[in-house]
């Protein structure tokens, strides 16, 4: 039985060619657009799901808002790991991260600065799971300038030979460490990824019991059971207890006032399995994920797999006639109407199997490009994973039932007198089947079009933010960073820097408008009202910072050397203005800021800058001072339009004179800024590639419905041809129909894409708005695309010789 339906399925398949060549074509690539995406989808689900107690394990963050904006930072305070842990029974252990960057670390004569490294309380590995291949993990990190390194850097530094006893040394800290494990490298799907774990009890400032500062990374294993809500309503009075009198003391203010003016400071718990996906906090350890990516490209996958079903079901019930004869002369030998419905099946799961096949050798050819676009290091185990290769039969199967059960029920319900009625083969389409394919196509380019409104308004945005003016300028402007390295010739490599013709200015400042702000919040209070707390973001500059990124003064001065009391003076954006409160002329006004001893630092404001955006186009700018430092350790090099390249050699030149450990490197300004928005720049790609994939696919289908109209409507256009319709007649009676269809997918197309971009664009502080032609234009595309593929064939058959036409009916 199986023999027969597989014969009849292929032979039918053979005999219909262009039918199943479009539907193959659709439905292979709707199924690797689904495996991709779902490999995807997979990755980005397991994030930190490989520690054996993630699901007990939380991060504590630290959020809030004062008058001069709002607070949330994935770090938080020395103290809160050991307080928690000593005042909740719940919180089995608590241990801490903090970043130390990417120091040159040396061994003998080899040195490498590839390695992430991080300070970590000694019970880190009882809290995650990261397996050490030699060393002790209970008493790894117990001794000051003790390391556990990767297994990379193990074979990086010391090839086969043990590295247990063997000593790094980081020069720029004038510090050596002693290795005492190996612990695996970390996954690619973990939140945070570091090569050196290094002890934090050496670390001076991980014993330090203030509460006013912060940097380190804290996580809470629960014990089990714990329910984290119930936990997390337990955490204000700690800060009450702990902060408050720390904050009474700095800016002689009571809590309870504190908070009574609208302040509000927490501490809260975050699932550690929500940190990649569902996280928004400022400093945090990697760029995260983004949820709303994730449920975009899974709808869209989605989608593109029901337009190739919607194909295949089009065509199967449009060319139904042709299988009249064979469905009338089997039910008069006997067969029912079920018989005939499994045979139907059978051939769209042939079909769909043939496609699935096609459909992984798409994904085997396009899964490094699809990486590279996503930023990922998927595998596709198809032939290893036993669970894999069942999920994707069991897709195929799921998919050719779905694909076919309409056309199998269409076609075995045909009643054979009607079929072969005077011998013939004759039969009428119902005006439900009409409306029904009428129905698909509709639904197609619906969702065609709702893809090219999405693709334009995330262009658009995208160009938006890098086009916007942002108050500095961005562009030719080089960083270098670590010039610290020179040492005491920092200065005279700067000077021989602005000696070059081709360099503008040079300013000395670790604090960049582009990429993550520096974590260095700021209280003032102005002196005339001390109760009013101004949390701002402090930003310490030289004289040279507001020239070489061409920051605009609203009022006042920058600083200058021939002042000397500019060394209390500050300058403050047009957002701290309006957070005091203050109007009118504010030069010479003072403000006072609070150290966590209680000591107070007077300020006088000497200018105003104009406001700009040293954060993400996602926030609002807020509140920020700039304090005259002299913060060595990045040079900010404004370049004259020209030879950039060559003055980079030059730089390089210059650097090696000294001699120092620290390799020369840099990078730009406005490639900095560009990262910020890598998220958004993804979806656009992946958003306008399936896009134009899932148009791909229902232009397929419109291409195959077109050609059987023709195809059905031979004789009507030689007739007509006979009579003198012109090939722009015949075009517009074949086109006509279609592209009404399209139309009325554009007017139900623009509600839902409408109100899909509107609550996407909300994430965004600066955004554009949803201009009407932005919808005409994609209704137009989609029109032009569909007249472009029924034209194709329509003029096909409009230039066939009438007397050809005429004869083969």
């Amino acid at each position: 039985m199986l023999r027969n339906y597989f014969l009849v399925a292929w032979r039918n398949l053979l005999r219909n060619r262009t039918f199943t060549l479009i539907n193959v074509t659709g439905l292979a690539l709707g199924l690797a657009t689904c495996i991709l995406i779902m490999l995807y989808v997979v990755d980005e689900w397991s994030y930190d799901r490989f520690h054996e107690r993630a699901d007990r394990i939380v991060r504590v963050v630290f959020k809030g808002k004062t008058e001069g904006g709002s607070i949330n930072e994935a770090h938080v305070m020395p103290p809160v790991a050991r307080t928690l842990q000593s005042s909740f029974p719940e919180v089995a252990e608590a241990t801490r991260l903090r970043l130390a960057g990417s120091p040159l670390i040396s061994y003998g004569t080899k040195s490498l600065r590839e390695s992430v490294m991080a300070f970590a309380d000694s019970n880190i590995f009882r809290v995650f799971t990261l397996p050490l291949l030699k060393g002790d993990s209970k008493t790894a990190l117990i001794k000051p300038s003790s390391v556990v390194i990767s297994e990379t850097v193990a074979r990086n530094y010391f090839g086969e030979a043990d590295p247990i006893g063997k000593i790094l040394e980081i020069k720029a800290w004038k510090s050596s460490y002693q290795v005492t494990g190996v612990m695996q490298d970390m996954p690619k799907n973990s939140h945070f990824h570091v090569d050196i774990l290094a002890s934090m009890s050496g670390l001076a400032e991980a014993q330090s019991t203030t509460w006013l500062t912060s940097e380190f990374f804290t996580y809470l294993l629960l014990t089990p059971g714990t329910d984290v809500t119930h936990l997390e309503r337990k955490l204000p009075p700690i800060v009450s207890r702990y902060m408050g009198p720390q904050l009474e003391q700095a800016f002689g203010m009571p809590y309870e006032t504190f908070r009574n003016k609208g302040n509000a400071l927490g501490l809260f718990l975050q699932p550690l399995t929500d940190i990649h996906l569902r996280s928004d906090f400022a400093y945090d350890l990697s760029t995260p994920g983004n949820l709303q990516t994730v449920y975009i490209s899974s709808i869209i996958a989605g989608l593109m797999l029901l337009v190739a079903c919607i194909n295949f079901m089009n065509l199967s019930s449009a060319g139904a006639s042709r299988r009249g004869r064979e469905v009338g002369i089997r039910k008069v030998l006997g067969s029912g109407q079920s018989e005939l419905m499994k045979q139907f099946l059978f051939e769209s799961i042939l079909l769909t199997g043939l496609a699935l096949f096609l459909s992984l050798l798409l994904v085997d050819l396009t899964l490094p490009a699809f990486n590279e676009l996503a930023g990922k290091h998927l595998s596709f185990p198809f032939f290893t994973h036993p669970l894999l290769f069942i999920g994707l039969l069991v897709l195929g199967l799921l998919v050719g039932v779905a694909a076919g059960s309409y056309p199998a029920f269409f076609l075995s319900s045909f009643q054979p007198m009607a079929v072969l009625k005077g011998g013939g083969f004759q039969i009428k389409t119902s005006k439900g089947s009409i409306h029904f394919r009428s129905t698909l196509v509709v639904f197609q380019f619906f969702v065609s079009i709702a893809l090219i409104i999405a693709t334009t308004v995330v262009y658009r945005q995208l160009s938006y933010i890098q086009h916007k003016e942002l108050g500095y300028n961005k562009d030719e402007v080089i960083v270098l960073p670590e010039t610290w390295a020179l040492g005491p010739n920092e200065a005279v490599f700067r000077q021989r820097l602005l000696q070059d013709s081709r360099v503008q200015s040079v300013s000395a400042s670790v604090y960049l408008p582009a990429g993550p702000s520096s974590n260095n919040n700021f209280f003032l209070s102005p002196e005339t009202n001390p109760s009013l707390l101004v949390k701002t973001l402090r930003y310490d500059v030289d004289e040279a910072y507001i020239p070489t990124l061409n920051i605009r003064i609203a009022a006042g001065r920058n600083f200058s050397p021939r002042f000397a009391t500019d060394s209390t003076g500050i300058l403050l954006n047009e957002a701290a203005i309006r957070s005091m409160g203050w109007t009118g002329n504010v030069l010479g006004r003072t403000l006072a800021t609070h150290s966590n001893n209680g000591h107070r630092t007077s300020y006088h404001v000497i200018g105003v800058v104009k406001d700009f955006h040293f954060r993400s186009l996602h926030e609002l700018i807020t509140p920020l001072v700039m304090v005259q430092a002299q913060s060595g350790g990045t040079l900010i090099v404004k370049a004259k339009v020209g030879d950039v390249a060559g003055l980079l050699r030059t730089m390089q030149q210059v650097w090696s004179q000294y001699h120092v450990d620290v390799p020369f490197s840099y990078s730009f300004l406005n490639d900095r800024f560009s990262n910020t928005y890598q998220v958004e720049q993804k979806t656009g790609t992946l958003l306008s590639v399936f896009a134009g994939l899932t148009i791909f696919v229902a232009c397929l289908g419109l291409f195959g419905l077109v050609t059987f109209t023709t195809q059905q409507r031979t004789k009507e256009i030689g007739v007509r041809k006979v009579l003198g319709a012109s090939v722009g007649s015949i075009l517009a009676l074949l086109s006509k129909e279609f592209l009404q269809l399209v139309g009325l997918a554009f007017v139900l197309a623009i509600p839902l894409a409408g109100y899909v971009t509107h609550e996407w664009l909300q994430q965004f502080a600066y955004r554009i708005s949803l201009e009407w032609w932005v919808f005409v234009l994609a209704g137009l595309l989609a029109l032009s695309i569909a007249l472009l593929t029924v034209s194709v064939q329509s003029i096909k058959a409009a230039l066939v010789n009438p007397v050809k036409s005429l004869k083969s009916e």
